[in-house]
């Protein structure tokens, strides 16, 4: 491994949350201040990171750049955004979309509730694998082999008084899921909200991504909520159509 590299985009990740001062970020990567500043005018040269101010370094637009164009580069966001849209703007609640890569569920595209209650969350961040209905839908797709790797290093950390706390438990949801067709967050990772949740096929049947429906408690009760279950299999369908997925 480059050390260089390494301590460069150990930078990066601290400016990830929020501004840094050069002694903050020499303490991090634990080098003289002069090796930090040679690091930050090269990351800064390449505009992924800018100063703030005189004393402080912040991250730099070249990276929001990268993130909206390996964005825009995933097909299945493109193609499942105008159902995805509709039904946003059809029920007004929140609509996720999130895809599974190399061991994490990461939700690539968003569209906000119309109500005055909104949910903290956002593209970009990755959901929770054994409490969301996105992470359920897309492990339920995996294979046996791998599904067990996935298994063997997650933590069930319980969030909520609902949440799952076991792998046994996880795999039995998982069995549920994949005869069912979709996934329910029962309140299991907020215990003020719950969320169903689709798969988005590809041409082959496999499942791209996932669809998403999140509602605050206080707006609709969970039976209400699996009410609009149909709504969102139809979204589902159709974003699955865009995608090359043809219905038996």
């Amino acid at each position: 491994m480059s050390q260089s590299l390494d301590r460069a985009l150990t930078l990066v990740g601290q400016l990830a949350t929020g501004p840094k001062t050069l002694d903050e970020l020499s303490a991090v990567i634990g080098v003289h201040k002069s090796t930090t500043l040679r690091l930050l005018r090269t990351l800064e040269t390449h505009r992924f990171v800018q100063r703030d101010g005189v004393h402080h370094y912040r991250l730099g637009t070249a990276l929001f750049d990268l993130a909206h164009r390996a964005l825009e580069e995933r097909d299945v966001r493109r193609a499942a955004e105008p159902a995805l849209r509709e039904l946003n703007s059809r029920l007004g609640y929140t609509v996720h979309l999130a895809s599974y890569e190399d061991g994490e569920v990461i939700y690539i595209d968003k569209y906000d509730s119309t109500h005055p209650m909104r949910m903290y969350s956002r593209i970009g961040r990755r959901a929770p694998l054994h409490c969301t209905a996105v992470a359920k839908i897309l492990l339920a797709d995996l294979s046996p082999v791998e599904l067990q790797k996935v298994l063997a290093s997650m933590e069930f950390t319980p969030l909520t008084a609902n949440t799952l706390t076991s792998p046994d438990a996880y795999m039995a949801e998982l069995l549920l899921v994949r005869q069912r067709g979709y996934a329910v967050d029962n309140a299991e990772h907020e215990d003020f909200i719950h969320c169903i949740a689709a798969p988005i096929r590809g041409a082959r049947g496999e499942v791209l991504a996932a669809v998403s429906m999140s509602v605050p408690k206080v707006l609709l009760d969970f039976e209400g909520l699996l009410g609009h279950l149909p709504d969102l299999l139809a979204t589902a369908e159709a974003a699955s159509i865009e995608c090359g997925y043809a219905p038996r």
